[in-house]
């Protein structure tokens, strides 16, 4: 077995892009697991009940249940390795007794989302907000509000250059700006400007830190009208210039 990429989006989950070889590797661990195939598929063993998983089915692994994993061809397979407290006791129950797991349209959705953002090794951002959403899928609930927030996040942190303004994250959301506004205060502790304007920001200093491209395209990825419309708001939230913070980031 290797392991391609790890994305560490929450203290207590953790995200792998893993493939698998044709010898069967057994073992055990003390929390639950998910197992959502890309490409190709995977034969599994979890506690004497045997199945496949495939890009249709996914397969769910309780924590201390015994399993072997043994791969019949090419395959690339996210991991997700989750706390105990992160999946309800219901929930954790009903996957249990059935471990293989139909994937619904949208959860292949959600898990051809996830390969993309992880195989082009963006930043892992957007990772925090689809855990919920995921699991609600699994479940087979209408999503939370809260999930639905996290998947309005994910799609601004994903572009945060378009021209996002609090009615069309509201429109996104399908909910009115003032329950934006509350959701916002809930999840983030800030207003939907103020959390746009500092996803904006992270992502400029990344592109500043990690490439050389010219100020000006900067500020337009990153959704600000202009190179000086990049520096004012650098001052205000940094309290430096994106030529100063560059110079010192290659210190």
């Amino acid at each position: 077995m290797s392991s391609d990429h790890l994305h560490a989006f929450r203290p207590q989950a953790e995200l792998h892009l893993r493939s698998y070889r044709a010898e069967t590797l057994t073992h055990s661990h003390d929390f639950p697991q998910m197992v959502l195939p890309v490409a190709g598929r995977i034969e599994l063993d979890i506690a004497g009940r045997q199945g496949m998983a495939d890009a249709a089915n996914g397969a769910f692994i309780e924590p201390h249940a015994r399993h072997a994993t043994s791969a019949p061809c090419d395959n690339s397979v996210i991991i997700l390795d989750l706390a105990p407290s992160m999946v309800s006791a219901e929930l954790m129950e009903r996957l249990a007794r059935r471990p293989f797991i139909p994937l619904s349209r949208a959860a292949g959705k959600l898990v051809d989302f996830m390969a993309l953002t992880m195989a082009q090794q963006t930043i892992p951002a957007p990772l925090q907000h689809w855990l919920p959403l995921l699991l609600d899928t699994l479940a087979n609930t209408a999503p939370r509000p809260h999930s639905r927030l996290h998947v309005l996040m994910a799609k601004i942190e994903a572009e945060p250059g378009l021209a996002w303004s609090v009615a069309d994250m509201a429109a996104a959301a399908a909910i009115s700006p003032s329950r934006l506004h509350e959701w916002f205060q809930q999840e983030a502790g800030a207003s939907p400007r103020a959390w746009l304007a500092e996803v904006r920001m992270r992502r400029a200093c990344e592109l500043l830190r990690a490439s050389a491209l010219p100020l000006a395209e900067i500020a337009q990825r990153c959704g600000y009208s202009d190179q000086s419309a990049l520096t004012n708001a650098m001052r205000k939230l940094r309290d430096t210039t994106p030529a100063a913070y560059r110079r010192a980031a290659a210190a």
